[in-house]
């Protein structure tokens, strides 16, 4: 749980709430294809399907109380990786930052899988 404190009380955010708006962030970007999970058994890849994108995403508290965001995705085939994850950077600081309120330190994109159609 993270609590911030204003002058009008406190506000809890779960964990959740963070993961679910960097999750859905990260798939808006164009060449995204979704967020990735590498299964335990198996030990592949698997794309995860929009209602659990956060399970993709693990966001850190720090002590300076700014947040650091990992975001596991799978790509389309043929996309410039570099500009690709530099945009999803871009995008979810943005968008954690302004729904929440809370500084993000940095935001860290690991390319799991290419998908080809």
């Amino acid at each position: 749980m993270i609590v911030q404190t204003s002058k009008m009380g406190n506000i809890t955010l779960t964990p959740e709430v963070i993961t679910t708006l960097a999750g859905a962030a990260a798939t808006n970007c164009f060449g995204v294809r979704g967020m990735a999970k590498r299964g335990m058994s198996d030990g592949l890849v698997h794309l995860l399907k929009r209602e659990a994108m956060g399970k993709g995403v693990l966001v850190t508290y720090g002590e300076d109380q700014t947040l650091s965001i990992e975001l596991h995705i799978i790509v389309n085939f043929g996309i410039n990786l570099s500009t690709v994850t530099s945009s999803i950077m871009d995008e979810v600081r943005y968008k954690v930052e302004a729904a929440t309120g809370m500084k993000v330190a940095h935001v860290d994109v690991y390319v799991d899988s290419i998908l080809v159609d």
